[in-house]
């Protein structure tokens, strides 16, 4: 049954999942995630809407009562809160190595692919008496991307004639430049790019890429752009063979 005060999240899971969350973190990544969300979720932002924005404010506080009563039962002295590992979405897509301050230490720690926000990284013999640590992940926007649950957002400025008129747009994301057909009277304000999101891990699936189209004098031309390929592909070495 829906709780009255939530009419717009069914269950403190959806609630989590709302955030981009894949289960419960405290402090500054829960309140991260909600920035992000709450961002991503605004009427004029890429898949936004109002329902969206309502679902999404509404998810935050079903969270916020359901750990309050956790506030008060707390421990006289409760342990200091692991560190936040917080990551970019490049670092999320391609893994590497990142660095985290432990108290006064600053590590070098290596991260898989694959990484959401609200997954914990297992740091083994990391705390100061040699403990194992779990740091919450927080993937925070960077390089023109950001990411939400499983998938990634960008936007992409576009010449208005090409909107106008249609034609073949080239994005440039990060997995190299990829096509898409816009027809003309019938523009999407996102384009969804299969496989292109962050990259399946455990049980998380493969996410996408959402691709919002921005109107800008500024963008190349329809002609501007076919040029900008033509060259890409006939460079000085393959016209000479």
């Amino acid at each position: 049954m829906r709780a009255r005060s939530h009419p717009e999240v069914a269950s403190t899971r959806e609630a989590y999942a709302l955030l981009g969350l894949t289960g419960p973190v405290e402090g500054e990544a829960l309140t991260a995630a909600f920035r992000i969300a709450i961002k991503a979720a605004r009427p004029e932002a890429a898949g936004g809407s109002e329902a969206r924005f309502r679902q999404t404010i509404a998810a935050w506080r079903l969270i916020q009562r359901q750990t309050a009563p956790l506030a008060l039962a707390a421990p006289a002295a409760p342990p200091p809160a692991a560190p936040v590992l917080a990551i970019s979405p490049l670092d999320a897509l391609n893994g590497g190595a990142v660095e985290v301050r432990i108290g006064g230490r600053l590590l070098r720690v290596r991260v898989p692919a694959g990484l959401r926000t609200g997954e914990h990284l297992r740091l083994k013999a990391a705390g100061e008496d040699g403990a194992t640590l779990y740091l919450p992940v927080l993937v925070r926007g960077a390089h023109g991307l950001s990411a939400v649950g499983d998938d990634l957002y960008m936007t992409c400025p576009v010449s208005p004639r090409l909107l106008a008129d249609g034609g073949r747009l080239e994005v440039e994301t990060h997995a190299g430049p990829r096509s898409a057909w816009l027809v003309a009277g019938h523009q999407p304000l996102r384009l969804r790019l299969k496989g292109l999101g962050l990259p399946a891990r455990g049980g998380r699936p493969q996410g996408h890429l959402f691709v919002t189209l921005e109107p800008s004098e500024a963008a190349p031309s329809p002609a501007e752009d076919l040029l900008v390929r033509f060259t890409r592909v006939w460079t000085p070495d393959r016209l000479a063979a």
